[in-house]
């Protein structure tokens, strides 16, 4: 009797990536990802960090929200001991990281009191109520995910200086750098930047066909880039003798577009905060948000008249999303609702949908009155009378 004959077929795996601490793949693409410290925020950018990506964040007027937001993400950082290099021209980046939340382990709920849920529980408070089943669920679609992805901080403590200082790190501040001007295309503190990054991603081997002895990940984060202390001009006119070419040179760009070649190629992923409000040019800045893989923009209430009034009285700001990263696949993963805002407690910052309260005045004048039906329609009643069953 003729032996059986085998068969070539073999089952269609997912190539298995690689175990690193905070770390998880992407339900859209695989891509691996990273928290930021805000799980509404990883929600709304498709689950996450994504590794070999650059996250711009456009700065509020007076910047102190993209501040906390960078810190939420090198906190993350911190507590999976994930390599960090912070580079910044204004702030000492040992100040930034001075000031780090302290991780909530025993509240995975966001660490929320009781004065501070938005759900009240006495009934004389004046705030609307809703059924108890809805009161725990999130305030954004949390994309599919089932297990828990990031940590929630308390922004009323300070992380410990000894969990900082276990990491391992590069602190780059511009005034105590060696900057000599040259003559190249790139601004030289630009260039000092991105040799900086380029050099420490070969010293740690974090490239991808590095073979270190235990594989980690590098958060790079660029606080202020392209402000005045960078040497980035912010006139945003035109040269008279050609009307159409704006003043900005082209450093910026070439440093985006260099960084993104370095980390497509590494373990890791940068997230830079700029102020966009500074530029005049739309066109430049509209090259600056191509160069970037997601762009979100932070615009507060503060000083300007949606502060005082009284329908975004919940929030602190508007969350604008501008661009999401398009990775392995034809189309970027959207969240349910665009129309975003934040809010800043006192204990953690928070992304939410934009809901506008009701209208429960009782002085609202109504469009129009009860129907009265006319004299010889059928119906209930005879005459002027009104409708009554």
């Amino acid at each position: 009797m003729a032996a059986p004959m085998g068969t070539s077929f073999q089952k269609k795996t997912r190539s298995k990536l690689t175990q690193i601490a905070g770390t998880r793949a992407s339900m859209h693409n695989n891509q691996l990802l990273v928290s930021t410290g805000v799980p509404s925020l990883d929600s709304v950018i498709g689950g996450g960090l994504a590794i070999g990506t650059v996250l711009l964040i456009e700065e509020d007027v007076y910047g102190s929200y993209g501040r906390i937001l960078l810190q939420y993400i090198m906190a993350e950082g911190v507590v999976n001991k994930h390599s960090i290099l912070l580079a910044s021209a204004s702030t000492q980046p040992t100040d930034l990281l001075k000031d780090l939340p302290e991780p909530i382990l025993d509240d995975p709920g966001g660490g929320l009191s009781t004065e501070e849920s938005p759900v009240s529980s006495s009934d004389g408070d004046g705030k609307m109520k809703i059924a108890w089943r809805y009161q725990n669920l999130p305030k954004v679609q949390m994309q599919g995910y089932a297990a828990k992805f990031g940590n929630y901080y308390d922004l009323t403590k300070s992380m410990n200086p000894e969990k900082i200082e276990a990491v391992p790190k590069k602190l780059f501040y511009l005034p105590e750098e060696n900057i000599q001007q040259n003559n190249g295309a790139m601004n030289s503190s630009y260039e000092k930047l991105l040799g900086c990054i380029k050099f420490y991603i070969e010293q740690e081997q974090f490239e991808t066909n590095a073979s270190p002895l235990q594989r980690k990940i590098l958060r790079i984060g660029i606080h202020s880039l392209g402000s005045p202390l960078w040497g980035e001009e912010m006139v945003g006119l035109h040269h008279t003798s050609t009307p159409h070419r704006s003043t900005y040179d082209s450093s910026l760009p070439q440093f985006l577009y260099g960084l993104r070649s370095l980390l497509r190629s590494a373990y890791a992923t940068c997230v830079i905060t700029m102020p966009t409000h500074l530029f005049q040019d739309e066109a430049f800045l509209k090259r600056v948000e191509i160069l970037c893989d997601t762009v979100v923009n932070i615009d507060s209430f503060v000083g300007s008249d949606k502060e005082k009034n009284p329908v975004y009285k919940e929030y602190h700001g508007l969350f604008k999303i501008k661009k999401l990263p398009c990775l392995n696949s034809l189309v970027q993963p959207m969240p349910d609702s665009l129309d975003l805002a934040f809010k800043l407690r006192r204990k953690k910052f928070s992304i939410e949908k934009l809901h506008l309260p009701p209208e429960l005045s009782e002085t609202v004048s109504r469009s129009q009155e009860d129907p009265i039906l006319p004299r010889g329609t059928a119906g209930c009643g005879m005459g002027q009378s009104k409708l009554d069953f």
